[in-house]
């Protein structure tokens, strides 16, 4: 049925419970769509009836730790490959695309790398680049809330971890806090975005979504990020495409520059007048891209 968003819960290789969300057309090109840091299954993705128009089949699921997924402790950059593989072999799709936003970017680019017979194109828009990704300035542009959960120590770690604790427990009861919070980094294009109450809503259910039970999928991440990624970004031969907005302080965009330029054949977009929400706005149009030499379901 148009525009119908189904639940489901796929047991991974190991055991662990992986919370999926399919929507759009049945029948349509597999994309599997990887969510933000904090983020969930539930979005922000475009609308089931879009979806549906653009014969699109858009695969989410909760990393480990987030939402209704079971934490796996440990766990890098390159462990959303065998999730990802182990959902597309549930549903029936030997092939499929793959998009990452924000912190989803990295395990987009996992599983393009690590997937290469599986994964048709691989986009990442607003993306970070390896913690040790040789010739970054890492932090240039950053705002001060992701330097401060990025940089230092293992003991400076343990305090980010408080934080990130502290924070879930009031993103719980109030998912708009995080939206507040942030609100004093935002840049003018990003006001712009979050001040429309379609994607306020969809942020909001999102960050309820992936705080729910703990914030362990949010330190996990924080975690994968700061280590190495386990594979190497230049080994992707796919078709990538990589989505940055000129202003983002979140994930500056020197990290999908440095990306463009180890990543064989890849294509570097850069929106002078765009930040880092700016990536849900041109979403559907790198959805179309992503199916473009992908047949339907």
């Amino acid at each position: 049925m148009e525009g119908v968003s189904l639940s489901d819960v796929v047991k991974a290789a190991d055991g662990r419970r992986l919370s999926v969300e399919v929507s759009g057309d049945p029948d349509g090109s597999p994309v599997f769509l990887l969510h933000g840091t904090p983020g969930s299954r539930v979005g922000p993705r475009p609308r089931g009836p879009l979806l549906h128009r653009l014969g699109i089949r858009l695969i989410s699921f909760d990393r480990p730790g987030y939402g209704g997924s079971d934490r796996l402790r440990g766990r890098r950059v390159a462990d959303a490959a065998a999730d990802v593989a182990t959902i597309a072999d549930t549903y029936g799709h030997d092939r499929f695309a793959v998009a990452g936003r924000s912190g989803g970017g990295p395990h987009a680019l996992a599983c393009a790398a690590l997937l290469p017979e599986r994964v048709s194109r691989a986009a990442v828009l607003v993306g970070l680049a390896p913690r040790q990704a040789d010739g970054l300035d890492w932090f240039d542009g950053m705002a001060d809330s992701n330097v401060d959960a990025y940089a230092g120590a293992e003991g400076r770690l343990n305090r980010v971890i408080a934080r990130l604790e502290a924070e879930a427990d009031v993103i719980r009861d109030d998912p708009a806090s995080l939206i507040h919070r942030l609100a004093a980094e935002l840049t003018d294009h990003d006001r712009r975005v979050v001040a429309d109450a379609g994607i306020r809503s969809l942020l909001m259910q999102a960050y309820a979504e992936a705080l729910r039970e703990s914030a362990h999928g949010w330190i996990d991440d924080v975690r994968a990020f700061r280590t190495p990624w386990g594979f190497d970004p230049a080994t992707v031969a796919a078709p990538v495409l990589l989505w940055h907005g000129e202003g983002d302080v979140f994930s500056p965009v020197g990290h999908s520059l440095w990306l463009g330029a180890r990543i064989p054949g890849s294509t570097v977009i850069v929106e002078s007048d765009a930040a880092h929400f700016s990536a849900l706005e041109v979403l559907p149009e790198v959805l179309q891209w992503l199916i473009a030499d992908l047949p339907p379901n």
